[in-house]
């Protein structure tokens, strides 16, 4: 690992500037995941998740992009997993999407609530049987005696409701919606004089203002 010091590479595709950048954020950001569609990027919706608990201590993992409207991102997870633990008590999380590909990052953050019941289990119906499975299965983030008692729970599951049955929504899992307040557009640059534009929400009217920001 001694080299690791000696990685980098210069990044050079775009540029990004105040002018070049649509007033409503969500518009820059569906034209950005466009364009990382485009580049046939794998799972251009993965997402970094940060939450803090009530003491302030920092977790993250990777999810996936469910949802994007004027009112925030949507994701999906189990209640009780660990996320959603410090989501209970710290609100305030945010979001990383990383687009190596293009040299693009989009990083958010705000207050994030719970998605109805209804919108929770419109997802959940649209998912393939096995997900929908796996979500009774997994008691996530809990300690577990192994893989095979994971795989006997999803069989007796999977006999429980087998294909083409309707498997219910559970109780513990559902939606959560990032309402941001910041939104912020990284392009990478030569000699890391790197491009960060940050849309910053200034009321409850839904505006914006635009900034640039040091490398």
């Amino acid at each position: 690992m001694s080299d690791l010091a000696s990685l980098r590479m210069e990044y050079r595709k775009h540029s990004l500037d105040v002018g070049d950048v649509h007033a409503d954020p969500f518009v820059q950001f569906h034209q950005w995941f466009r364009e990382a569609r485009e580049a046939e990027i794998v799972e251009p919706n993965a997402v970094t998740v940060a939450t803090a608990d009530a003491e302030g201590r920092p977790s993250s993992r990777t999810v996936l992009l469910k949802g994007l409207d004027g009112r925030g991102f949507t994701f999906f997870t189990n209640y009780a997993s660990r996320k959603g633990r410090e989501l209970a008590v710290n609100p305030h999380a945010a979001l990383t999407f990383f687009w190596k590909e293009l040299e693009r990052q989009v990083n958010v953050t705000g207050v994030v609530e719970r998605c109805s019941r209804e919108e929770s289990a419109a997802y959940f119906g649209v998912r393939p049987h096995g997900s929908r499975l796996g979500a009774h299965a997994s008691e996530q983030s809990s300690v577990v005696p192994g893989r095979a008692w994971l795989e006997e729970r999803f069989a007796a599951l999977e006999a429980q409701w087998p294909e083409g049955s309707e498997v219910p929504l559970p109780e513990s899992w559902g939606g959560y919606r990032l309402v941001p307040e910041t939104i912020e557009f990284w392009q990478g640059r030569p000699s890391r004089m790197h491009d960060r534009i940050r849309y910053v929400r200034v009321g409850e009217d839904g505006a914006w203002r635009v900034e640039r920001l040091s490398p």
